[in-house]
């Protein structure tokens, strides 16, 4: 047995095990909100929750055993297990609160050494552990109801997001200029065709003079987008279609069967780009040119803070910069917003206004009007909207798609739109 085989089979077998210790904790709250349903009931009810369980069991060996090619079955399949069993430790959380409330009674009763058999006592005993049995039951759907209204609507309920920047030295020609942002489509993820091609509608009802996509096309390989091809071809601009890669495109995700394999796929994602119409930009540049004046469209490759492997530093900011300094403006395209303060600002103050997106804004937080909350922001300085740093601007996009979970709740996948003016905010 290789290495490899012992690995999977491992970790197959010690996850099983977590979860028939999760269903059989759990259990506890079935069996005590059950006790005074009739036999038959009773019976029944309990059958069906292990029966449950056993089906869980079969379909995790199943998918991991019968060599399964579509990868977003067993996604899907992940991903609806995964949501049941973490609502099921909101129920537990219940039940421990109730085992310890007993336990410290217990406790309490030894140490005074008595014992009282009152039908009263006994009665509030059992009618205290009804009460948390159906309270964890109550609290299994507190988690279940908004991650799944997250997948069936929160997934597709696209938002445009509009602002306004004002750049000094914004050339006269390019004042008023619609700038339209994409990121993070994920199309490993996408499920609902139709509802992707209306937020690709949504963006260009928006008219945009110039349109940047911020990179993660793919969850992990090139082929994820054969079938949305035409969808994002669709996407058009007068002054063109820019682009750069994130962290998810360049296949270090998937354990490849060569190098020559995993080159293959980037090579395929450098051409599906070209494909749909977008210049894909590798830590490059273009001049855009209006009435003798000019900006400059800088994109890097991928650069972000973390392990090599999760968030590689491609981008050679230096090479993109390279004979821009004729420009009045520098707009640059990169992934990950960690790169703003790592290395853009302390490095390159001359660039203007950077886009990024990766953060998804965890695809989970909370907007009223100018307040936003998300978990992202323990992880990033700038996760979402819109930072300014002296004279320079980040923009972060939430995403367009979704990673893992495939739904958002209170985080909507976002079009922006920037209108660029000339003056001071």
């Amino acid at each position: 047995m290789s290495d490899g085989v012992f690995y999977r089979l491992t970790t197959a077998v010690i996850g099983l095990f977590v979860l028939t210790a999760i269903d059989a904790y759990a259990y506890q709250a079935i069996r005590i909100a059950t006790t005074k349903l009739q036999t038959t009931a009773k019976h029944i009810t309990r059958g069906v929750y292990w029966s449950i369980t056993a089906f869980t069991i079969f379909i995790l060996i199943w998918i991991n055993t019968a060599g399964i090619a579509n990868e977003k079955f067993k996604q899907w399949i992940i991903v609806l297990l995964g949501i049941v069993y973490f609502s099921k430790l909101f129920l537990i959380s219940v039940l421990v609160v109730d085992d310890l409330r007993r336990g410290i009674h217990l406790s309490k009763r030894f140490y005074k050494k008595k014992f009282n058999p009152q039908p009263t006592d006994n009665f509030q005993r059992i009618s205290r552990s009804e009460f948390f049995a159906k309270a964890a039951l109550v609290s299994w759907s507190v988690p279940l109801a908004p991650l799944t209204f997250g997948i069936l609507s929160g997934a597709h309920n696209f938002q445009v997001r509009r602002k306004t920047i004002y750049l000094p030295k914004l050339p006269k020609s390019f004042d008023g200029i619609l700038i339209g942002q994409l990121s993070d489509i994920h199309a490993g993820s996408l499920f609902n065709r139709t509802a992707i091609q209306g937020g690709v509608d949504m963006l260009m009802q928006e008219k945009p003079d110039i349109i940047f996509f911020t990179g993660d096309l793919v969850n992990v390989e090139t082929r994820e987008v054969n079938d949305y091809i035409n969808v994002f071809g669709k996407i058009k601009a007068s002054h063109g279609v820019y682009s750069v890669t994130g962290n998810h495109d360049y296949g270090n995700y998937k354990s490849w069967a060569s190098e020559s394999a995993k080159r293959r796929n980037f090579e395929d994602m450098v051409a599906v780009h070209k494909q749909m119409g977008y210049d894909l930009l590798m830590n490059e540049n273009r001049i855009i040119e209006l009435q003798g004046e000019s900006i400059a469209i800088l994109g890097v490759e991928n650069w972000g803070i973390g392990p090599p492997l999760r968030f590689p530093k491609y981008g050679k900011l230096g090479e993109a910069h390279a004979n821009t300094s004729d420009a009045a403006v520098k707009i640059l395209l990169s992934h990950d917003p960690t790169h703003w303060d790592a290395q853009i600002r302390p490095e390159f103050p001359d660039i203007d206004l950077t886009f990024a997106g990766h953060t998804h804004g965890y695809q989970m937080g909370v907007t009223i009007g100018n307040f936003s909350w998300s978990p992202a922001q323990y992880r990033f300085k700038q996760w979402a909207g819109l930072y300014r740093e002296g004279t320079q601007y980040i923009y972060v996009n939430r995403g367009f798609g979704c990673i893992g979970y495939p739904g958002r709740i209170g985080m909507p996948p976002e079009l922006t739109i920037i209108e660029l003016k000339r003056g001071n905010a």
